[in-house]
């Protein structure tokens, strides 16, 4: 199973807001800039981030976005489920809506996959945003300054 550029710029994208909480609004060009990610690439990835309640917009001319609850009610599988569905390594395991196989009762590898589902999902689910955040402020003092995320 492998992430696509969706969940991880969308995670980077998440921990710079959260990084520079208290500072008002962070802007898609401010995220882009600082992370190497195309700031067109960006919009898409805040539209089903913003839809599933992670950040709010602010519009105007201070606007951007901002966490929409605390940084430790957010956990990093949230944010990968918003951007990238269900987490499940093969359909029949999906998180959400598992779909029927005509071999589910005699297949041996579904305990295989549910397990592995169910390990993908306890590590994302077992750090938040603000222990990244935190690990992020950490590595900002020992190097130049600038948020390592």
């Amino acid at each position: 199973m492998r992430l696509s550029t969706k969940g991880r710029y969308g995670l980077r994208a998440v921990l710079e807001i959260a990084a520079r909480h208290g500072e008002g609004p962070v802007t898609t060009q401010t995220i882009a800039q600082n992370q190497g990610i195309s700031e067109r690439y960006l919009d898409q990835i805040m539209i089903p981030l913003k839809r599933s309640g992670i950040i709010n917009s602010v519009r105007g001319a201070r606007g951007g976005y901002v966490l929409a609850k605390k940084a430790e009610a957010i956990k990093v599988g949230d944010i990968i489920r918003a951007l990238e569905g269900p987490i499940a390594p093969a359909d029949c395991v999906s998180e959400q809506s598992p779909l029927q196989c005509r071999r589910q009762e005699m297949c041996i590898t579904r305990p295989l996959w549910a397990k592995l589902r169910d390990s993908i999902t306890e590590v994302l689910d077992s750090y938040t945003l603000a222990e990244l955040a935190e690990e992020a402020a950490a590595m900002k003092k020992e190097d130049t300054g600038h948020y390592n995320i």
